[in-house]
């Protein structure tokens, strides 16, 4: 693969990934969208999708690794990592890219993101009337912990992250997987089993550039009564993930 269908492919992939997962937790999230308050498990499977068609259709350019924790792993594992920068990059603007995309998708939504009397208006907004206020939209873009514990949060996101890269390296023995293109799907279905099972106390970013370009998103887009952009958490679904995805390859390493 060249330095150049590795970048278009982790752009391409990993924009349509945050599209997808930035989309569902706005469906989810913003007061006037038919998905409102539809739950976790919507977006835990939302986000497996996401994952489904980004890695598809970046697989043929650049196999589809969108995650920097992921191509941590490989390279950990391998012992190459003369590529490891171009995919990260490509990583980080897919996934700018990807929220600004989920934004303008919502942007309507956005916008009606005030106080009760600003949206749809009449006996719609008087049937709101106890849920006004403006809705919280960090979550929509970046990660927020249930409990602010920073210890905590850290093993949760490393923990997460093994149990994605690991089993990822770990498909990467069976060959048949791969000639079918079942692995991308088996990937999917994992990543909807982690928000499931790991993803309650930290939102599971498991993925450095999945948290990191929408935050960066989130603190420049001119949304509504945003609020705080939640940089003093910033560093825990960065770091988690990388020194997950470095652990694994480490165990892969080792074990297999």
């Amino acid at each position: 693969m060249s330095n150049g269908d590795i970048f278009v492919g982790e752009v391409i992939g990993t924009a349509i990934l945050i599209l997808f997962g930035a989309g569902v937790c706005a469906a989810v999230t913003l007061r006037y969208s038919k998905a409102r308050a539809s739950g976790w498990v919507v977006i835990s499977f939302g986000w497996g999708f996401a994952v489904l068609a980004g890695a598809y259709t970046a697989a043929p350019l650049s196999g589809g690794q969108l995650n920097p924790a992921v191509t941590i792993g490989i390279a950990v594992d391998t012992g190459k990592w003369d590529k490891v920068w171009i995919y990260i990059l490509g990583q980080m603007v897919g996934a700018m890219l990807g929220a600004v995309l989920a934004y303008l998708v919502y942007l309507a939504q956005f916008n009606a993101n005030v106080a009760s009397g600003a949206g749809k208006g009449g006996a719609e907004d008087e049937a709101e009337a106890e849920d006004a206020g403006p809705t919280p939209t960090l979550g929509i873009f970046a990660t927020i912990p249930e409990i602010d514990n920073r210890v905590a949060n850290l093993l949760t996101e490393i923990i997460a992250t093994i149990a994605l890269v690991l089993p990822i390296l770990a498909f990467g023995l069976t060959k048949g997987l791969g000639e079918s293109g079942t692995q991308v799907l088996i990937v999917a279905l994992l990543v909807v089993g982690i928000g499931l099972s790991l993803g309650g106390p930290t939102g599971y970013a498991i993925n450095p550039a999945r948290d990191l370009g929408p935050r960066i998103v989130h603190s420049f887009l001119p949304i509504p009564n945003k609020g705080t952009s939640g940089w003093s958490y910033a560093i825990v679904p960065v770091a988690g993930p990388l020194i997950g995805g470095a652990l694994a390859g480490v165990i892969y390493n080792l074990a297999f």
